[in-house]
């Protein structure tokens, strides 16, 4: 058995140790894979199909043409005959509890009355046309294409555009493919990485360009994703995942050590994990039942790097200041394995999705739950929410004055009109009364 000892620490409030510190600083973006993903990008803004067809040649599919770049029909179907029953079956089942949330999340156009009789309100419409980026790499996230086509199709997108790695031999995965579709995706495209979050971004004579990119990613699909910003709009920066565990005596170590290991098997190398209790047994125990489940995994040679450098365990002297902690590590997602985790999350102010007591595991909110599994990493929880149905609508203000209402509100425009030099805005309202 290739043993690892889970890394250790202790916070009692304030400052914390190097340690500690260290652990909380990764970087939302990677420097370094920001500096790539600006020179691929600038590639793809100048040189289109060809620069897309480069780069997937470099890192994904080596004999790939740009005629083959979008996966045809016949193609889908051919897939979805090679995906066992019972997967589609519950596949089904997760789209439908998926779409159910976001249906139920979805916002509805309202007005409330003016002071004079007017009407001031907000409408929601649907984008026009999303990509939805599926990783495809170290795993084949079929649950990803639920979880971000699935949601556009409840808020009513017309135009849902995935990108998704091929293999070396130019195939997608099936449960991939099956999954898109099921979702109710309009085109896919075997593309993965910086190269197919430009092509979505800037559009190519092939892909047409998209309103906004959504989805999870590695640190180069992050860091493009940042890059791309403002050409084209984004859910959050999601890149590596990660977990935050905040426990006390009632948690049984072989979950916590399950739940740990659940996030380090995605294996992209920057995956952070992090325990946090006044209890040092729980922390000794999890740290036995880590060594002896990572080695039962198919994963683990992936897993164990991740393990010696990306988990840690913080004793601290109560809750309290344990939760002080959480909330500066502002986790993707936060597990409360605590006796009263209701107590608990009224306390959590940065997480990008919260799972409240020992029957709720990680896992289930990845595969299953119905809110979406993609989510803000490396602290940018602090800052951005997970992706809703929210994020695929444009909201307007509307605005319906009387006469009455404008003549109340004459003076307002007139003091901020005066203050900030804008008369031609004074004089728009003024002058309807001129006649």
């Amino acid at each position: 058995m290739n043993s690892v000892r889970l890394a250790k620490a202790s916070y009692s409030g304030g400052t914390p140790s190097k340690r500690v510190r260290d652990f909380l600083a990764r970087p939302a973006i990677d420097p370094a894979a920001e500096a790539v993903a600006r020179e691929v990008l600038h590639e793809i803004q100048t040189k289109g199909d060809e620069a897309v067809v480069t780069f997937a040649r470099k890192w994904d599919t080596p004999e790939i043409t740009v005629n083959q770049l979008r996966v045809s029909r016949e193609e889908i179907e051919s897939a979805k005959k090679k995906v066992d029953a019972e997967f589609k079956r519950q596949a089904r089942e997760a789209d439908r509890r998926i779409f159910a949330f976001a249906k139920a999340g979805r916002r509805k156009n309202w007005e409330m009355p003016s002071t004079r009789g007017g009407r001031l309100g907000e409408q929601y419409r649907p984008l026009d046309r999303v990509g939805v980026y599926i990783p495809g790499g170290t795993a084949p996230l079929a649950s990803t294409s639920l979880m971000t086509a699935t949601i556009a199709r409840a808020a009513g997108v017309s135009e849902i555009v995935a990108c998704t790695p091929a293999d070396r031999n130019g195939q997608v995965n099936p449960y991939i493919l099956f999954s898109l579709d099921l979702a109710g995706v309009t085109d896919i495209y075997r593309i993965g990485g910086i190269q197919a979050i430009g092509a979505l971004a800037y559009g190519t004579k092939t892909i047409a360009k998209v309103q906004k990119i959504v989805g999870p990613g590695n640190a180069y699909v992050a860091a493009a994703k940042k890059c791309v910003y403002g050409h084209v709009g984004l859910d959050s920066v999601a890149g590596p995942s990660e977990i935050a565990i905040f426990a006390d005596s009632s948690a049984n170590p072989a979950h916590v050590a399950a739940d740990l290991l659940s996030q380090a098997e995605h294996g992209t190398g920057k995956e952070k994990a992090l325990l946090v209790t006044p209890d040092e047994e729980l922390i000794r125990e999890t740290g036995r039942h880590l060594t002896a489940q990572m080695e039962q995994l198919d994963r683990r040679d992936l897993v164990k790097p991740i393990v010696e450098e990306g988990v840690l365990a913080v004793k601290v002297p109560d809750l309290e200041v344990g939760m002080d902690l959480i909330n500066q590590f502002a986790a993707e997602h936060l597990e409360l394995l605590v006796e009263s985790p209701r107590k608990w999350v009224k306390e959590v102010n940065a997480a990008g999705a919260i799972f409240l007591g020992h029957w709720t595991p990680e896992s289930a909110g990845d595969f299953a739950a119905g809110p979406s599994h993609v989510l803000p990493t490396g602290g940018a929880a602090a800052m951005f929410s997970g992706l809703t149905v929210d994020d695929f609508m444009r909201r307007s203000s509307v605005i319906q004055y009387t006469r009455k209402d404008l003549e109340a509100a004459l003076p307002v425009i007139k003091a901020f009109g005066r203050v900030e030099g804008l008369d031609g805005h004074v004089k728009s309202a003024t002058i309807r009364f001129e006649d």
